[in-house]
């Protein structure tokens, strides 16, 4: 026969082990699983010049691998004149990759050629200027550098879209276009223009 004391000693021993499992319990933290974390621009009242969960950035921040410190290259312009030349020199790699460019973000609007006839505008979007009229051929080439960089008119900017780099490429390209369609034979290599004039 069992001891009464027997069974109150497993009864207090039971009670003992289910305090001692929650005691273990409660030591136990989620602090991986569940982190505490703050929206940057969510509304905080920990600093109280901004009321932000993050600090406003320190003036004249820069970001990493943007210093842009040539005006010229990325903005077209130097203090509030546009640039009359390229930054860098134009190779026949730089026309190609203007003219690969060219084709993917402006002629849908300008048509392949700059005459402002794109299939938009074919389909009723208002038409651009071409670029073979004299305000255009004129025109510093800055000029292009910067409606692509800031937008014209109805025309959008294309800076997120087209790296700096890409909109000289695409500016030499469009002086090419416009070189093109007003190109006297006289101005043709000689060995190019003998094979034109032998062309029926």
């Amino acid at each position: 026969m069992i001891r009464e004391s027997t069974i109150r000693s497993a009864r207090v021993l039971h009670l003992c082990c289910l305090a001692l499992l929650g005691l273990q319990g409660t030591g136990c933290r989620r602090d991986m699983f569940q982190q505490p974390y703050s929206k940057p621009l969510a509304t905080s009242d920990f600093f109280q010049d901004n009321h932000m969960a993050s600090r406003p950035l320190v003036a004249h921040t820069v970001a990493r691998g943007h210093l842009d410190a040539d005006e010229a290259f990325y903005t077209g312009k130097i203090g509030t004149n546009l640039v009359e030349g390229f930054p860098f020199p134009i190779t026949r790699e730089t026309l190609k990759r203007g003219q690969e460019r060219f084709d993917i973000y402006c002629s849908p609007c300008h048509g392949r050629t700059g005459e402002g006839n794109g299939m938009i505008v074919q389909r009723g979007f208002p038409p651009p200027p071409s670029y073979h009229i004299d305000r255009l051929r004129q025109a510093p080439v800055g000029h292009f550098f910067d409606v692509m960089t800031q937008g014209y008119g109805i025309m959008y900017s294309y800076a997120e879209r087209v790296e700096p780099a890409d909109r000289w490429a695409i500016a030499a390209y469009i002086r090419a276009l416009q070189k093109s369609q007003h190109a006297k034979l006289a101005e043709v290599p000689p060995e190019e223009r003998r094979k034109l004039e032998a062309q029926p």
